[in-house]
């Protein structure tokens, strides 16, 4: 197979300026892409192309689907593998890396954020662990799904640019078409990639690293007395957060690994994540976790805890006495438990259409995701329907339950806890359709995608896109996305595809 193209300057379609590369060379591999047979271009997402200033010429998809894939490296570009380590369902592996993934380079966007360019599924590389480095299609068109429907549900996530088929079969437990997604993220510094440094002793190494992310991510905190203690209450918070708002649209992310866990506070890796369907607070759907570990419950406690690997990589650099460096890394991690309590509370304040906060608000809460549960009600479809009963409208709202008695009796405290507030039912619904979406990327929709792309039809992954660009509005064409799946249509499990 042929070494790839390196392309010409005038014609290259990113403008990079690649900073991870001038980090220490143990940072990472230098690795090209491996050329595939017959790449061919499935999605482009020209919105983002725009907005990263990307000049592509839609009109030579050939030429397009030749760099995207990894054929062509256009000028520029300094193709890496990253090295991190991490915690795999709670045991340590001391080496991971990019195994199929290369980072091509950054780019500078039009609002000024540095944003890395990878091609996921692009060949093997001194990481893959005997791997082939390939991606098939199926795991490809799920992340580029799911993490667009993230980006407009206002969660932040890694992006989608592309996705190109290679013309290849790769092998896992069936022969698959083969595929290459091109993912944009704000980096691909993990908690993981600390934890490299810290496994080999090299503090050094934590410390370039972590100035690095100070530069990147929390330039506020350079100037900061205990900057590296401050980075650690910077990431846990911005984790926190972003745990809340899963939370709060039921999704489930299924592999929460330490390698899983970005720095910069963006959900990436959507192997086999999922969305909740009835409220079960232990619902698992990853067939790699058999013991539950990353259910939808336990999201926030093993937030916490990867956030405590984390701060153990930093504790050196915290205070040269350990005990001050562990006391200042414990009250992170207490504060970690606060700032989620607040922000989840926050976000479910806003889904059941509070305006203020009021003592008994968390219990309220609480009473209707226990009715909730007993009732089997789907849990996109109530919270979006409880804004008609917002307006006097019980009947949807109700019908989502299997035994509505005790939604009822919740009804009552909720419309009591709503009088003291000054809203009208009007503004109140409007402003909790604002954050209840109507279609999430139901699992069996996503199978249903998937499954018609092997077939050669995209109609359906195409369809799937277009009605989640608007998630939060009701739209008569796809009003079959609001649906729960039917019992013959319901998702069990879902997988890595590695």
């Amino acid at each position: 197979m042929s070494f790839p193209i390196l392309g010409p300057k005038e014609n290259s379609v990113f403008r990079f300026d690649n900073s991870y590369t001038r980090l220490p060379e143990h940072f990472f591999a230098s690795v090209y892409p491996e050329p595939v047979e017959g790449p061919t271009l499935l999605k482009f997402n020209t919105a983002l192309a725009d907005e990263l200033g990307i000049e592509a010429d839609e009109s030579d998809p050939v030429r397009l689907a030749a760099i995207l894939a990894g054929n062509v490296v256009p000028a520029g570009a300094s193709p890496i593998a990253m090295a991190y380590a991490g915690h795999q369902f709670g045991n340590f592996v001391p080496q991971l890396g990019d195994g199929r993934a290369i980072l091509l380079g950054e780019v500078v966007d039009k609002a000024g954020r540095r944003r890395d360019i990878q091609l996921k599924g692009a060949g093997p590389t001194p990481f893959s662990r005997r791997g082939d480095g390939r991606a098939a299609l199926g795991p490809v068109l799920r992340e580029y799904i799911v993490s667009e429907a993230m980006h407009a549900l206002g969660v932040p996530a890694t992006r989608a640019l592309a996705a190109v088929a290679t013309g290849e079969q790769v092998y896992r437990e069936n022969v698959e078409q083969g595929a290459v997604f091109v993912r944009v993220a704000a980096s691909h510094v993990r908690v993981g990639t600390f934890q490299f440094f810290a496994a080999r002793g090299d503090t050094d190494g934590v410390r370039t690293l972590a100035d690095y992310v100070i530069e990147r991510h929390y330039p506020e905190l350079k100037d900061s007395d205990d900057r590296y203690l401050a980075l650690l209450r910077a990431v846990a918070f911005a984790q926190a957060d972003l745990i809340a708002k899963w939370m709060g649209i039921g999704f489930i992310h299924g592999v929460m690994n330490t390698d899983n866990m970005t720095v910069s506070g963006e959900t990436i890796d959507f192997g086999p994540c999922a969305f909740l369907d009835e409220y079960d607070a232990m619902k698992v759907f990853s067939s790699i976790d058999q013991m539950g570990r990353y259910a939808y419950r336990n999201q926030p406690g093993i937030g916490q805890w990867n956030i405590a690997r984390l701060a153990e990589c930093l504790l050196p650099l915290l205070d040269e006495n350990e005990e001050k460096a562990v006391e200042g890394a414990n009250a992170v991690l207490k504060a970690f438990g606060e700032r989620f309590q607040a922000a989840w509370l926050g976000v479910f304040r806003r889904k059941i259409g509070l305006g203020r906060e009021a003592e008994g608000d968390g219990e309220l809460v609480q009473a209707l995701l226990g009715a909730m549960h007993e009732g089997e009600a789907d849990f996109t479809l109530a919270f979006r329907r409880l804004a008609d009963a917002a307006e006097g409208h019980d009947d949807g709202f109700l019908s989502t339950f299997k035994d509505p008695a005790k939604a009822i009796d919740w009804l009552g405290r909720w419309r009591e806890r709503l009088g003291a507030e000054d809203l009208g039912g009007a503004a109140r619904a409007a402003a909790m359709r604002s954050v209840n979406p109507a279609i999430i990327p139901r699992n069996h929709r996503i199978q249903e995608a998937i499954a018609a792309a092997n077939y050669g039809d995209l109609s359906f992954f195409e369809r799937l896109l277009q009605a989640l660009e608007k998630p939060f509005e009701e739209r008569p064409e796809f009003a079959d996305y609001m649906l729960p799946p039917k019992a013959e249509e319901r998702v069990t499990q879902t997988f890595c595809g590695t």
